[in-house]
């Protein structure tokens, strides 16, 4: 069975008509092979999975901008069969991690609450009306669907984990029209760096990266001159120059390298040469950001943290806090 991979030669179409047109060559050649060659034994499943979902053809009914979840068609939408099936069949695509989603009425309360980091950060970044937005390590998507909603001409997700871009397809198959799609790989499978982007957004990222300037510095080549980077990632509190660096473990995520503090973090955007930087939220993630649900049945933040002490993770280090700032390309 062949995965609905038609959806990226409307990509191919958009990227002619743009500065990323050198790019239409390379994706063709690697997109499909990333997802038909992946060797992930679930890929029939989730591909079965995408087949299943009722078959009512692009979604008259949407909403990507003013509901907190993904809004994907109505209840009437659907017969009552395919309305009882439905949630069997998302099922499949367990574990959800970023949303949530909204599917003819069946809720996928996901683990994060992606829309209160969308809540905080969109305030104070610059319009996306028409700009071209690259989002590094992207999940299922979601944020990629409110840039949409926010008016981007093209917002382009990257993100290696298979069964997230199996998500982004399932809501694909109904949301067509919206300029969205995610590629089945991350920074590091994108061709050749060309500064076209108007905005590069990076999420959760630079703490899993070994050399968060180099991170800095990809990030940086992708963006057209003043364009702007939009980073989040985690801090801690305490001076400039100051960065964590766990022993092996962090909130029992293994592969943590360096968080900073706020001051740290702006010294390293600072040293490579962005420009105009703000810092426009720093938030404590709570359990009501992120949490288990019957959609992701595995561990959560409660689980990450000290049961005696909240405000430490269970290796003892600083509960988990993010900071969301802006910089401009040189």
């Amino acid at each position: 069975m062949q995965p609905p991979l038609s959806t990226y030669e409307d990509l191919y179409k958009l990227l002619a008509d743009t500065d990323l047109e050198p790019w239409i060559e390379p994706l063709r050649q690697t997109v499909e092979p990333a997802i038909l060659q992946s060797n992930n034994g679930h890929l029939d499943k989730w591909l079965n999975a995408i087949d299943s979902l009722p078959d009512v053809g692009a979604c008259s009914s949407r909403d990507l901008a003013s509901s907190p979840a993904i809004q994907i068609g109505r209840p009437q939408d659907l017969d009552t069969a395919q309305r009882a099936a439905l949630p069997d069949t998302l099922h499949n695509f367990r574990p959800w991690r970023k949303g949530p989603f909204d599917f003819f009425g069946t809720h996928v309360d996901t683990e994060w609450r992606s829309d209160l980091k969308w809540d905080r950060l969109i305030g104070g970044i610059s319009d996306l009306t028409d700009r071209l937005v690259l989002d590094i390590g992207c999940g299922s998507g979601y944020h990629c669907w409110r840039m949409a909603g926010a008016g981007a001409k093209l917002a382009l997700g990257t993100d290696p984990f298979l069964l997230y871009v199996m998500q982004y397809l399932a809501a694909r198959k109904y949301l067509q029209e919206p300029p969205v799609w995610v590629l089945p790989f991350g920074i590091e499978g994108l061709p050749p760096a060309l500064p076209a982007f108007d905005t590069v957004f990076s999420m959760g990222i630079l703490y899993h990266r070994r050399s968060p300037f180099d991170h800095l510095y990809e990030l940086r080549n992708f963006l057209r001159p003043g364009g702007e980077l939009v980073l989040e990632t985690i801090v801690v509190d305490g001076p400039k120059g100051h960065s964590l660096v766990p022993d092996q473990y962090y909130a029992k995520m293994k592969n943590v390298w360096f968080i900073p503090t706020v001051e740290t973090l702006v010294q390293w955007v600072t040293r490579c040469r962005y420009r105009d930087i703000q810092v426009i939220d720093v938030s404590t993630t709570t359990t009501e950001e992120q949490r288990g649900t019957e959609w992701m049945v595995f561990e959560s933040l409660s689980d990450f943290l000290d049961p005696k002490d909240p405000t430490k993770t269970i290796e003892g280090y600083p509960a988990p806090k993010r900071a969301v700032i802006t910089a401009k390309a040189p």
